[in-house]
């Protein structure tokens, strides 16, 4: 009989975001993995995890596995060969764990941030993984209300505007963007804010942090008037939560 992985998509942070789907996919789990991340604020990650669990499965005790989650390290030969070892790293871990955690027949799952699809590579490591022993392995992907959503939810606005298109990309990829050509580009996994090399240039900020959860934090306005005191405010909250896991939405004003 086939091991079954599950991703699924928990939403931004807020247990309210999970799906009816999801919901019903945790109640078929035999364990939930869960890789804990180094430094400050990897205890608050996990919780938040196990506050799902506990809200959707509040009789079931269900089995949970933990690992530690392979670091990322930025090696001399260059960012894609170390995102490529990384995650080589990981998916030896995820089989690892598939292998010692889960019997013939049984379904192990991964409680995804937002949706397993939106820069979450897990789904890729996964299907190679299934690529490699596809008579033993199975994946099943659940998604989830995505960091995008919540953001523009939260600010009362649509992504789009009509007759524009839209860009999902990264802070390492928004820093190498003509500014002229930016019109409503949503960045995620920016660690540098380089929002703050954009002013001057007739744009909008829309800004949200730890989405969907108790502490969410917003802003919003034209980027040089709300640039010094944002660039503060995400300082602080990082100091707070030992991390910080912020979307932002750049639209050109008409």
């Amino acid at each position: 009989m086939k091991k079954t992985l599950y991703l699924i998509g928990i939403g931004p942070g807020g247990p309210e975001y999970l799906t009816m789907q999801a919901i019903e996919a945790l109640r078929t789990i035999d364990c939930f993995f869960m890789l804990e991340k180094d430094g400050r604020g990897k205890d608050e990650l996990i919780a938040a995890r196990q506050a799902i669990l506990a809200r959707y499965l509040p009789d079931a005790n269900p089995r949970v596995a933990t690992r530690a989650s392979p670091p990322r390290r930025m090696d001399a030969d260059g960012y894609r060969e170390g995102v490529q070892q990384w995650h080589a790293r990981k998916r030896e871990l995820i089989a690892e764990m598939i292998e010692q955690e889960l019997a013939a027949g049984e379904r192990g799952a991964f409680l995804i941030w937002g949706d397993p699809s939106l820069y979450d590579q897990t789904v890729s490591l996964v299907n190679e993984l299934v690529a490699a022993s596809p008579q033993r392995l199975e994946l099943v992907v659940i998604p989830g209300i995505t960091a995008v959503q919540a953001l523009t939810a939260a600010h009362r606005i649509p992504v789009n505007r009509i007759g524009e298109s839209i860009t999902i990309t990264t802070g390492r990829a928004i820093a190498q963007q003509d500014p002229a050509a930016i019109h409503n580009s949503v960045v995620m996994l920016d660690n540098n804010a380089e929002f703050q090399h954009f002013t001057g240039q007739d744009l909008d900020l829309y800004w949200g942090a730890y989405l969907g959860c108790d502490d969410q934090a917003l802003a919003a306005g034209p980027i040089g008037a709300v640039c010094d005191e944002l660039l503060e405010r995400r300082a602080r909250l990082r100091e707070e939560h030992g991390w910080i896991m912020d979307t932002y939405l750049l639209r050109r004003r008409r």
